[in-house]
């Protein structure tokens, strides 16, 4: 394929999510754990209902359903798209990879390829980079992001730290060709490796097999209960990573783009938490409107919390065509990406 002279503007053309029927709010979490202070756990997090997908029902069924919503809106993307990129850390198998077993079920032609993207609560920006970078060189034109994860199916029912915090879901988005006053704008991203163990799953893949042991359950100081094969978080590395990196990498693209804060009509983080959100706001001396919040009702949704947020905002009148908005997402891995974008 011929690479144009013209690199070609990539966008966000539009967006469509999906959630399970099931819905788990605190009076519910409170039964489960009565000597627990579940109250004050929801006020540091700020997620007073989550979304939970049902025994049956896994990341990639929710995409299906979020990428039908889009298409029945879009009915050209059914044959337009060229490439689809399922982001998810919850895949229904461990080969192939999602995007295949989603191509042949949304009947895509021959033609579209298809990966995934193990990546969490960075894997949306990370996702536009990949887009805007295969849209810019001419090959691909049109992108279908899946963001998608269930790790309510990775947290033990006793480890009160975790269930409180994440919700299911899903979020389809297009990214295609944008017009001169909409389009991706800057895209900065980073690793730090060496902390991968802030944020994981011990046990259950090639490293450490699944086996009685790794399936063991155990109780830590907070009488959190878990096995290896749950996810373990160390919330005071993560919050330390989050408050001293993600400020510096926002006024890093601000900065290189000769952006001031009040330039930027919304902020939509990652959803990680209320404390993330709040400390986020104060650390870059931002106003308390200009940061968008949903996880309230729907909860951490890990990979698609920026566009659940992008889509919220949009339906609610926060933000038009033509805004100036900047997404960043950060976490497992660790990792952290960030944009900059007209919508």
């Amino acid at each position: 394929m011929s690479i144009p002279n013209n690199p070609m503007k990539s966008a966000i053309l539009d967006i469509a999510v999906q959630f399970p029927s099931k819905v788990l709010d605190n009076k519910e979490l409170i039964k489960s754990y009565p000597d627990g202070d579940i109250e004050l756990a929801a006020r540091r997090c700020g997620v007073h209902r989550r979304y939970i997908a049902s025994q049956d029902e896994t990341a990639l069924d929710l995409a299906f359903y979020a990428c039908q919503k889009l298409m029945k809106r879009q009915p050209e993307l059914q044959s337009t798209v060229d490439m689809l990129l399922f982001c998810t850390q919850t895949p229904d198998y461990r080969l192939p990879s999602n995007a295949c077993v989603l191509h042949g079920k949304l009947g895509l032609p021959e033609k579209v390829g298809a990966f995934d993207m193990n990546l969490a609560c960075s894997g949306f920006t990370y996702a536009l980079g990949v887009s805007h970078g295969m849209i810019e060189s001419g090959i691909a034109r049109n992108v279908l992001i899946v963001t998608a994860d269930t790790y309510s199916k990775y947290i033990h029912e006793q480890d009160r730290s975790t269930r409180i915090l994440f919700g299911d879901g899903a979020a389809a988005t297009w990214v295609g060709p944008g017009e001169e006053q909409s389009g991706i704008r800057d895209i900065t991203w980073g690793t730090d490796g060496k902390l991968f163990h802030a944020f994981m799953i011990p046990a259950g893949a090639c490293r450490n097999p699944s086996s009685a042991a790794t399936r063991e359950e155990r109780i830590d100081k907070s009488g959190n209960v878990r096995t290896y094969e749950n996810i373990h978080m160390d919330g005071k590395e993560i919050l330390k990573f989050t408050f001293s990196k993600i400020p510096i990498e926002v006024r890093k693209i601000l900065d290189r783009n000769a952006l001031s804060i009040e330039e930027i009509d919304l902020f939509v983080f990652h959803q990680a938490s209320s404390l993330v959100l709040d400390n986020l706001t104060q650390l870059l001396g931002l106003s308390p409107s200009k940061v968008f919040r949903n996880l309230d009702n729907i909860g951490n949704t890990v990979s698609a919390s920026i566009p659940m947020g992008l889509c919220s905002a949009f339906e609610k009148g926060i933000i038009s065509r033509g805004d100036q908005l900047l997404l960043c997402g950060f976490g497992a891995g660790l990792s952290w990406a960030t944009v900059l974008l007209n919508f």
